[in-house]
Order: C-alpha cells, then structure tokens, then sequence
C-alpha cells in the first residue's frame, strides 16, 4: 500500500524539515508554529508548496509552516506509527486510499461541521470526494488537494509512420490492439520502437493499472453491498485478460514488464516506445530540464498526443488517484490548520496553482473544466478522463485488500509474461478464485 491512490515520485527517500522563513519575514512573537508532512511527488515538491503558501501566510502573520517532507516508499510507516504513539504534525497528505484506514485508527479530526464553509460535495470530483470519508458513513476526515487521472500517451509521427489513424485507434478494444500490431518495430530517425510499453509485477501501480481494464468489461471489484469480492467474475476476467494479454500476444516490449513507472516514462522520453499510459505528470516532465529531475530533452513535445484509455465491452474507465489534506488528531492547533487546509483546497488560485506546478490536476470541478485548463497543452485530455474515471472502494480494509490483490495479480503477470500455454483463462480464474476467497476473510473479520 506504499503509494496507494497516488503516485510514487521520482525523487525518493527525501526527508527533510524547512520552516517559512524565506517566505515571509516576520517576527515568531505570538506565532503558531504548524508541522505539516507533505510527501514528495517531484523533486519541486517543497518548492511548489512553498511558493503555493505565500499568499496565505502574508495575511496570517500568526502562523508558520514548519514542513516535513516525506516519501511515498515510507510514508504509510511515518503516519501510521504517528497515530499509534500522538507524535505526529498537525496536518498530514494522504493518499486518497489512505483516508479511511487513518480515520478508523482514530488518527483523524472529524471536519463535517467545517467543511460547509469551503464548499459542498459538488465542488469536487466525486472519485475524489468519495476519498474523504468511510463509505457508508456520512463524517468527513479529509479536504480534496490535487487529483491524478491515467490516459494514453503516445507519439504522433509513429502512429502516422505507421499508417495508424489516431482518430479511431483508441476508440475501443478491438480498434486499439489493430494499432498496437501496425505500431510494432515501427522507426523514427533509426530508433525502432515497441508499440507500448507497461509494467508488470514490478511496480507500485499493479492494481491501478489493472483495474480500468476491469472495470471497462463491467467487472467490480466488491458486490454492491460491499461484503463479498466480485473481481473473480466473468466480465472481471474478461478485462484482465485483454490487458495481460497484450503482453501474452507480443504487443509490448517485454523487458518493460520489469519496470516501474519511472523506467517506463524514461523509455518513451528517450524514444524507446511509441505509447506508454501514465497520468498527466508527465506532460510536465517532457518539458522540465533533466537536471531539474525532468526528462525534457529527446522527444519533441509537438509530437507528443494524449488519448483516452479505449472503452472496453461495457464502458470506458480508468483510474483516479491523488491526495487529501487532513488534521491530525494529536493537533494543539486545530482551528489555525484548518484554515490552512481550507485554503489549499477551497482557494481556487491555490488549488490551481500546486496542481499545475506538480503536474496533477485539481480536485475541483470547476477548476478542471475551466479556460485555465484548457490553456495547459494537453491537460484538458486528462481533465476529460477524470469523467469517467473510478476510484477504489473507500474502505479501511482497502491497504490490505489491495496488499493481497497485488500478490496474486503478480503471479497472473508470470503467467502472461511467460508466452505460453501456462497463461489461459482456466489457470488465470484460478488465481482470482483464490484472491477473493483471501479478501472475502480480510472482509468478514
């Protein structure tokens, strides 16, 4: 669960302290001193936070921001041992999966009775809004921050070498596998590229790479009262399937099946790969320098498309990530990080500006579908694709859940990387059999 409902970062193992010093001058007489954890998406992480706070603190001359910098690998560990001994800040990021697992620990201040006072429930998006709370009770422990939706990126001149017409290429299933078979080997000033490149068992996104795939054939992953696991069923496998066997098929490079999310964006931006499906960071790292912990450099940005994900038999899907903002429960000053939060989720200029700065996309609905967005080359693609994206079920026994999912997903991708006989629909059932017998005990205790 180490970076569940979130991206892991390309800066990692990051731990540091910095106070709002260089923001502002100005006398700590009378001051309240708020320790805020912000785990690290990039290597501007801090840099953007503290430019995204400076209109705040002009005007609050009583607070200072005291920040600590976590990473995603070990993230869940910092908080979750800060709730067991009341060490821990005053706000805390968290992943959107996380929400529900840290509020039943008790680690969480209830904000219901605040939250009217930066919006309602329509302000945001709801796969983000679902995220703030325990599902089937109504008590809200998290303010939406930024949002991160997947889509297709791919190279323009290599769809067009190949003689793949982008305008009907993602359309569904059966039309995008047709222009993975054309893209195969197809070369661009000498460099021959594969057709697409995807993880396997290798990363930190297993389950949310598989999971619009699923949910594209009409598979769940729990049945509608939330008590028995459902992604063993027919249209479940079904969606598995199709994308495993991209890979089973030969349509992707098989060394990616051995990488992470980072090593995958590095093989397109070196030009390795015609297609890659990430979120909308990357958009941001193809025109960042790479000694600013970018990958500008290779691919020409002119050439650089974005596509979503094909609709599957029963609908188009895919993933919603991202990260909420909440007060710890150890606070001393509840009120003071309140404002702080409400302002980085309610403030629109705020909102905006850290998502922007990171690569992300905002949480608030009007946000993603305004003038601004549109303005960001490429990014409206994305904000698109969060109308149909899904998030997981807003459970606290979702970390392990998904803990579980993982291992046996991993076995399913052996399987398929394998290429032979060994990977079939019989031998695939079988693991999904055995993971939701596994889940429906985690469920049942």
């Amino acid at each position: 669960m180490l970076a569940a409902g979130c991206t892991a970062p390309a800066e990692t193992n990051k731990t540091n302290k910095s106070n709002n010093q260089d923001i502002i001058d100005k006398s700590k007489e009378d001051q309240v001193d708020l320790d805020v954890w912000i785990i690290s998406n990039t290597p501007r992480t801090e840099q953007v936070f503290t430019q995204t706070m400076k209109p705040f603190l002009a005007e609050r001359q009583d607070i200072n921001i005291v920040v600590k910098m976590l990473s995603w690998e070990t993230a869940w560990s910092d908080i979750t041992t800060a709730v067991a001994t009341g060490d821990g800040p005053d706000i805390v990021q968290l992943g959107t999966t996380w929400v529900p697992a840290i509020a039943a620990m008790n680690g969480l201040v209830d904000l219901s009775d605040r939250f009217a006072k930066v919006g309602k429930e329509e302000t945001y998006l709801p796969a983000s809004w679902t995220t703030t709370k325990i599902s089937g009770k109504s008590n809200i422990y998290a303010l939406p921050w930024f949002v991160e939706a997947r889509a297709i990126i791919y190279r323009k001149d290599a769809l067009q070498a190949a003689g793949v017409d982008s305008n009907t290429a993602f359309d569904n299933w059966d039309t995008f596998k047709k222009a993975l078979i054309q893209l195969d080997g197809v070369e661009i000033d000498g460099q021959k590229m594969s057709a697409l490149s995807i993880t396997g068992k290798n990363d930190w996104n297993v389950a949310h790479n598989i999971f619009p795939w699923v949910w594209g054939a009409g598979g769940k992953i729990f049945s509608s009262d939330g008590k028995q696991a459902t992604f063993n069923s027919k249209d479940a496998l079904e969606g598995i399937m199709y994308y495993t066997g991209l890979a089973q098929e030969g349509l992707v490079d098989p060394t990616s099946l051995e990488k992470n999310s980072i090593q995958i964006e590095n093989d397109f931006a070196d030009g390795k790969t015609a297609m890659i499906i990430t979120g909308s960071w990357m958009l941001k790292d193809l025109v960042t320098p790479r000694d600013e912990g970018g990958l500008a450099g290779v691919v020409d940005t002119n050439n650089v498309a974005i596509a979503a994900l094909p609709k599957g038999p029963k609908e188009r899907a895919t993933f919603i990530g991202g990260s909420n903002l909440s007060i710890f429960h150890n606070s001393e000053h509840v009120e003071e990080a309140w404002d702080v939060i409400a302002y980085l989720s309610g403030n629109e200029e705020a909102q905006f500006m850290y998502a922007k700065e990171l690569g992300m996309l905002p949480a608030q609905q009007k946000l993603l579908n305004s003038s601004k967005m549109k303005e960001i080359p490429g990014y409206i693609a994305f904000a698109e694709a969060t109308q149909y994206g899904r998030s997981y079920p807003s459970i606290p026994q979702w970390g392990s859940a998904e803990t579980a999912l993982v291992k046996y997903f991993s076995e399913i991708w052996d399987l398929a990387a394998e290429q032979s006989e060994l990977y079939n629909e019989k031998a695939v059932q079988a693991i999904l059999d055995n993971a939701a017998r596994e889940i429906n005990l985690l469920m049942s205790q």
